[in-house]
């Protein structure tokens, strides 16, 4: 089985979050680690980044270049918010938060955020824009959502209880990060909207069987700040994609018709198969994902290219469909499986002679 030569076209995956159907069904990650793109494709390409600006565009050529090898129309890059605040270590509960009480949140410098990640960031973004292979777009943009941006501020058991001790703290410091959130993505949608065919951000509202927040939290202080972010992509003529992990079926609803989502991607079996999400949410927006990370971890090649086949089959119908993992590919994840879902995927598709 040979591969036919492939063009990419970032169109279909703009066809495909705003739901409708493309010309070619696309693949798509949220992300690849890059080691496992160096294990996959056996380069040696990941200390680049650390170099100069000609360096960090030779690191962004060969990533770009596995992207449009494996069939990808869109290249998934995100620049992350947590990196310039705590590096995620907040967020993922390791050390403790910024943001305690009233006179800390009223001192916090969060103007200093912005600028750190500018500093940071803009220049990854440029590199990435001048070795972007034809026919293809960015998919991403700014990393991390509302809620994970304050959990990388307060952490999330001081979050939760400050929600009951000082409702009103607890209301103003998610529109405090909702203006943060809308200053940097107007930035960035002012210098790097062309190279990107499709915005979105990652936010986990939920964990196995429920939000992790009360429901109607979320729609109170969170959802109103997703707007402001989804019409200022909207504006600038593209479609938004939510990537949420969890089992949000609470607020689903709310996102689609208030927050105003094109796609959504993320699911495990154990909340439900990705069928489930099609049946639900598959006449209203385009649906990312499908294939359970358990089971391109745990299962044989053969096993995985049958759900892989058993899913494309049970979502044929959905027109709004890009198929890949229900979450990402870590370093952990095996090339073999990874490889068996992708080309499965390709094969259906008719990208092999």
């Amino acid at each position: 089985m040979s591969a036919k030569e492939f063009v990419p076209d970032y169109r279909n995956i703009v066809d495909a979050a705003r739901n409708r159907a493309p010309a070619r069904p696309p693949v798509y990650e949220h992300i690849i680690a890059p080691e496992k793109i160096e294990e996959i494709q056996g380069i040696r390409f990941i200390d680049l980044y650390k170099g100069n600006y000609e360096d960090k565009k030779e690191y962004f050529r060969r990533f770009c270049a596995f992207w449009r090898d494996m069939g990808y129309d869109t290249v998934s890059y995100e620049a992350c918010v947590t990196e310039v605040i705590q590096g995620g270590e907040c967020l993922s509960g390791r050390i403790p938060g910024l943001i305690r009480d009233r006179s800390g949140f009223e001192a916090f410098d969060f103007r200093a955020i912005e600028e750190r990640f500018w500093a940071r960031f803009d220049e990854d973004f440029r590199a990435l824009a001048e070795v972007m292979p034809a026919g293809m777009k960015g998919l991403g943009g700014i990393g991390n959502g509302l809620f994970e941006i304050v959990q990388d501020l307060v952490g999330y058991t001081d979050l939760c209880l400050l929600g009951a001790d000082d409702p009103e703290l607890y209301a103003a410091l998610f529109a405090r990060v909702g203006d943060l959130m809308v200053s940097i993505w107007r930035r960035f949608l002012e210098r790097h909207a062309e190279v990107y065919a499709l915005c979105r951000f990652g936010d986990d509202l939920g964990f196995k069987s429920s939000t992790l927040l009360a429901p109607e939290d979320i729609r109170r202080l969170i959802v109103p700040q997703y707007r402001r972010v989804v019409d200022l992509v909207h504006a600038a003529g593209k479609p938004f994609l939510l990537h949420s992990c969890g089992c949000i079926f609470d607020v689903m609803d709310d996102l689609i018709e208030s927050a105003g989502i094109d796609a959504k991607h993320s699911n495990e079996d154990q909340i439900a198969p990705f069928p489930v999400w099609v049946e639900r949410y598959g006449a209203r927006i385009g649906l990312f994902g499908g294939i359970d990370m358990d089971v391109l971890c745990r299962r044989s090649e053969d096993e995985i290219r049958e759900y892989t086949r058993d899913v494309l089959a049970r979502c044929a119908a959905q027109a709004g469909l890009a198929l890949g993992s229900g979450n990402s590919i870590p370093d952990y994840v095996p090339a073999a499986g990874y490889l068996a879902m992708v080309n499965t995927a390709r094969e259906a598709r008719g990208d092999f002679a």
